[in-house]
């Protein structure tokens, strides 16, 4: 399984997640293989605007299959799942400890994300 993660720097599994994922100018690609890391990489997003779709593809490009993230429009949504791509969000804190969380069936997702995300659109 490969899973992709907006991040808010280049540092990979030691990065946090993005809250804004349409923002993030980073992704980690995690590999992930009988429930453990394998590997992983960053890759820096190839465009500064982007429009709908252009995110589920670039992240379909790099074969994820999962995408962790804190926030996400309903319409980026449906893009991923059309895609085939299934999306978690309220995902937050070091990537690395919410990749191993999801693959342990253990992740707390952040149920308010939609109004944090609200709320610091406004400031």
């Amino acid at each position: 399984m490969r899973i992709a993660v907006p991040l808010k720097d280049e540092r990979g599994l030691e990065s946090e997640v993005c809250e804004h994922f349409g923002r993030a100018r980073y992704f980690a690609f995690i590999d992930v293989e009988e429930n453990t890391i394998k590997g992983s990489e960053v890759v820096e997003v190839p465009f500064e605007d982007h429009g709908p779709g252009d995110l589920p593809n670039f992240i379909k490009e790099h074969g994820g299959e999962v995408v962790l993230a804190y926030g996400m429009g309903k319409r980026a949504i449906a893009y991923f799942n059309s895609l085939g791509i299934t999306v978690v969000t309220g995902a937050y804190g070091k990537v690395r400890n919410v990749v191993e969380a999801f693959i342990n069936q253990v992740l707390e997702v952040d149920p308010h994300w939609k109004e944090r995300i609200e709320a610091t659109k406004h400031q």
